[in-house]
């Protein structure tokens, strides 16, 4: 097991960039001297889960060379997301007195007058499940993706877990260290990960098979990502569904109201997520132009959509509202 000290374990190579984080984990699991508690601190999409995955079938593989096999009940569990020692906590909205994971199908039509959280009853969950023996493994592993939405009864429930967490593991995920309080970072040992370069962000790219997009050169896609390879497959896939001829469009901006209600008119059938990240593309076009005013009303376009304007009259109006010459 990769918990035995002299046990020659490998880095995850499918993640690229990572190689510090990598290092800090693979020495930890080779000394037998694998903390309770660890943050990813990081940018989202450089590779965090992916990370936390790889480190719970690091940990749960039962090959005695200590590198994942893939094979094994615990490997296959784990590829199939349904181990039973390892539990994977996400932000989620309050509805109807559910909790709806913020990735659900069902979460896009839910009013959202306040982003998802990991909440209380989820901590307590974690609590519950902590205090319980591993079911197969030796070890339980907990897993908080989007720990600096933790709300604050949640954070102030979790420090008590942190101090005693029986024989489990954690790992927070969170953006940086100063969105978590300084009593949850305290009990935790810091993993950095970094934003990629470009040369690796083409790398992950091209092994991914990502193709390139017509009038989107994959030079454009890479800035889109800012060194993120899951905004990038993130960009990918909305530019997929979004027709190259709006995107021309609404990167010269609606010169008259015609056009501008037209454009509204087609926008506001993409789904929101979607009409979202055009708002993000849209303020990267005109940041690298110069034009802060569009940049301004885009923002309160966005606002708009988020607190429930209806879709049509936010683009119809923000579009139509001013010159951008």
């Amino acid at each position: 097991m990769p918990q035995v000290e002299g046990v020659k374990v490998l880095p995850p190579r499918h993640i690229v960039g990572q190689e510090l984080a990598a290092r800090l984990l693979v020495a930890a699991l080779e000394k037998g001297r694998v903390t309770s508690s660890y943050c990813f601190l990081g940018p989202e999409g450089v590779g965090r889960g992916l990370m936390a995955r790889w480190f719970a079938q690091a940990l749960f593989c039962e090959a005695s060379s200590g590198i994942p096999c893939g094979q094994c009940s615990n490997c296959r569990w784990l590829v199939a997301g349904t181990h039973p020692d390892l539990h994977w906590v996400s932000p989620t909205y309050l509805h109807q007195g559910r909790l709806v994971a913020a990735e659900a199908p069902e979460a896009q039509t839910l009013q959202r007058r306040s982003p998802p959280q990991i909440r209380l009853e989820q901590v307590q969950g974690v609590a519950r499940f902590c205090a319980r023996r591993p079911i197969c493994a030796r070890r339980s592993l907990v897993v908080l993706e989007g720990a600096e939405t933790l709300a604050e009864s949640a954070a102030n429930a979790l420090l008590k877990t942190l101090e005693e967490p029986g024989s489990a593991h954690l790992v927070l995920i969170a953006p940086q260290a100063a969105s978590l309080l300084p009593t949850l970072l305290s009990r935790c040992q810091m993993v950095p990960f970094r934003r990629l370069s470009p040369a690796e962000m083409e790398r992950v790219l091209v092994s991914l098979n990502c193709p390139e997009l017509p009038g989107i050169p994959r030079s454009e896609l890479i800035a889109l990502a800012q060194g993120s390879p899951g905004r990038a497959l993130e960009a990918h896939q909305h530019l997929q569904r979004i027709p190259p001829s709006l995107l021309q469009e609404l990167r010269r901006w609606p010169p008259s109201l015609r056009q501008a209600l037209e454009l509204a008119r087609a926008v506001a059938a993409l789904d929101l997520p979607a009409q979202l990240w055009l708002i993000d593309y849209l303020q990267q076009h005109f940041w690298a132009q110069g034009s802060r005013q569009i940049i301004r009303q885009l923002e309160q376009l966005r606002h708009q959509l988020l607190h429930f304007v209806q879709p049509r009259l936010a683009w119809e109006v923000n579009l139509a509202g001013f010159d951008s010459s």
